[in-house]
């Protein structure tokens, strides 16, 4: 348990901060993390900035919010919990009655006790939100005709922007493995911060590696439009270089293993990590990637179609703590956070280990000016044979089927297909 103890009292550090897809708890989240690796790359994008059919939000930033009833007594404080202000609330300030704050008071009748977590990102709107019990003494200890004064002291500025992280840990490949987490959930535990913990321990972990055989790309963004913006601004290079990865959220606590496998569930990171379950002997769960719900669903979009799978232990929204204030540090534990970051581990390196090629030249190659092919029209089945395995194999090196694959697909031993990796690797055909 020991792996991840830094990182679970750093994650507990974090947990009071208020973030959201943009403004200072994202910045200050960002800021802790590179404090821990100083190769963390913080970008800032400009709010109004359109990226696909998105566009950046202004940046939402609060100081303060309450309510205050007839007494003088705050009733509803957001410096007790976070979670008293619906994300991305309008500034308020003024006197309202009963029934009016009722109409904006949002709470979980079949959660009595627990906070529920609310946004309104690109509406405007302002709320509160609240366990149902202190609802329901609202209801009894107040006439519709009470007076409550309100105050939400936020901020939205047009001319502020959106922050991410990056971090690159080299290989010797310029191939790449793609791991994602989101920083833009303020005080909850699995939902939030998870991803989060277990992402910085894979860092502490592969960076120490001297030759590792790919490179590793590790990315911390507000969920939805943060990654729909690193796509935007890195699609090239994602397309090209990257061959596989996993989206890490709700990893913490010590319920069932589960995973969403990429689109069609036969990536080469699906493939590593249902290897990975069955190397370390783990029963788990498997979901359908269909309603996508996280950003492996904003990877594997139409036109991007980059094979993200997600990795997590209870499902999102499937969980009774998911976006309430029940989500705290009872349910993420050690054991629990040390259980996601293994099986993270080991997928990551077994995906590491994988010879993926890459053909190198757009259409066929013309192989006869390589030595690689007849020059002279041959009855001579063997030399024909051999050259058409060469083309075989770079008919399939499109950087979804690893050495072992193309053994099974081409019906040819694997010392066969090792050697004609080699060769075309060589002739600079390939890369891996």
């Amino acid at each position: 348990m020991l792996k991840m103890n830094k990182y679970f009292k750093l994650g507990k550090k974090l947990f009071p901060i208020c973030r959201s897809i943009t403004g200072l708890g994202a910045k200050k989240t960002l800021q802790i993390i590179k404090k821990e690796f100083s190769n963390l790359k913080i970008y800032k994008i400009k709010s109004g900035k359109k990226i696909y059919d998105w566009k950046i939000p202004p940046e939402w930033n609060i100081k303060d919010a309450y309510v205050i009833d007839k007494k003088g007594k705050k009733i509803i404080n957001f410096k007790n919990n976070n979670l008293h202000v619906v994300s991305y609330s309008t500034p308020v300030k003024k006197i309202i009655n009963k029934t009016f704050l009722l109409k904006r008071l949002h709470s979980l009748p079949n959660q009595a006790n627990a906070i529920p977590y609310k946004t309104s990102y690109y509406k405007k709107y302002w709320g509160f939100c609240i366990s149902h019990n202190e609802k329901k003494k609202i209801i009894r200890n107040y006439k519709n005709s009470d007076k409550f004064k309100i105050l939400i002291d936020s901020n939205l500025n047009k001319k502020g922007y959106l922050n991410y992280g990056e971090l690159i840990i080299k290989g010797k490949s310029k191939q790449e493995i793609l791991v994602s987490t989101y920083i833009c959930h303020p005080s909850m535990a699995n939902d939030g911060l998870s991803g989060l913990m277990v992402a910085m321990g894979l860092i502490n972990y592969f960076k120490k590696y001297k030759n590792l055989e790919k490179t590793l790309r590790f990315i911390f963004t507000p969920e939805t439009i943060g990654s729909i913006t690193y796509i935007n601004r890195n699609l090239k290079n994602l397309k090209k270089n990257v061959i596989g990865g996993y989206h890490l959220t709700c990893i913490g606590d010590e319920r069932q293993h589960s995973c969403k496998l990429s689109k069609y569930g036969n990536s080469l990171s699906d493939k590593a990590l249902l290897q990975a379950y069955r190397v370390l002997k783990i029963r788990f769960k498997k979901y359908s990637c269909l309603n996508p719900g996280s950003d492996e669903g904003r990877f594997g979009s139409p036109g991007i179609d980059l094979a993200i799978t997600s990795i997590f232990r209870s499902k999102y929204l499937e969980y009774p703590e998911y976006h309430t204030s029940l989500d705290n540090f009872n349910v993420v534990t050690l054991k629990g956070l040390n259980g996601g970051y293994k099986v993270s581990k080991k997928a990551i390196k077994i995906l590491l280990k994988k010879i993926i090629p890459k053909n190198t030249i757009l259409c066929p190659p013309q192989m006869s000016k390589r030595g690689l092919y007849p020059t002279l029209a041959s009855k001579n089945f063997f030399e024909y044979k051999i050259s058409r395995n060469y083309l075989d194999f770079l008919h399939y090196s499109d950087g979804k089927n690893d050495l072992l694959e193309m053994s099974k697909i081409l019906k040819l031993d694997n010392t066969v297909i090792f050697k004609i990796n080699k060769i075309l690797l060589k002739r600079k055909l390939l890369t891996n």
